[in-house]
């Protein structure tokens, strides 16, 4: 699902049918929005920092969010936060935590590092599917970013 022009929303989602849901929910809400999909935090790492399989994308092309599960393979998502949020290029990008996990060290670990929100993912589809429409019209129709 990558696409080489503008993205203004990257999913770092290992679970199939978790990030088909959460496409659902935003194209539900008509936010036709480019998305990209990752399903690993290394994967994630690369596509923001223009490495490896992604090195052909424009870094000052950022997304307009990012949507970060905290259990994922190779780099976890807390990793993925801390690196993001430590880097001048991309600490700018908003994170949005969207993980199963109600932990409050995670919780307040994730805001420690500069997580911008957590979103506990809903165990009812109805309720994570309104959750994340709310969300992406949120971040990509509300909030005003930096220029």
């Amino acid at each position: 699902m990558f696409e080489s022009g503008m993205v203004d929303i990257l999913l770092v989602e290992d679970n199939p049918r978790d990030a088909e849901m959460i496409i659902r929910a935003i194209r539900k809400r008509n936010i036709i929005n480019p998305l990209t999909v990752v399903e690993d935090g290394a994967e994630a790492l690369d596509f923001i920092f223009c490495r490896g399989a992604f090195s052909s994308r424009d870094i000052s092309r950022p997304p307009r969010v990012i949507l970060l599960d905290l259990k994922l393979p190779k780099v976890n998502g807390l990793e993925v936060l801390k690196t993001v949020k430590s880097d001048e290029r991309a600490r700018s990008i908003p994170v949005v935590i969207v993980t199963s996990s109600r932990e409050d060290p995670d919780i307040k670990t994730a805001y420690a590092l500069g997580a911008n929100s957590y979103v506990v993912k809903p165990v009812d589809a109805e309720a994570f599917i309104e959750a994340m429409s709310s969300l992406g019209l949120y971040w990509l129709l509300i909030n005003q970013p930096p220029k």
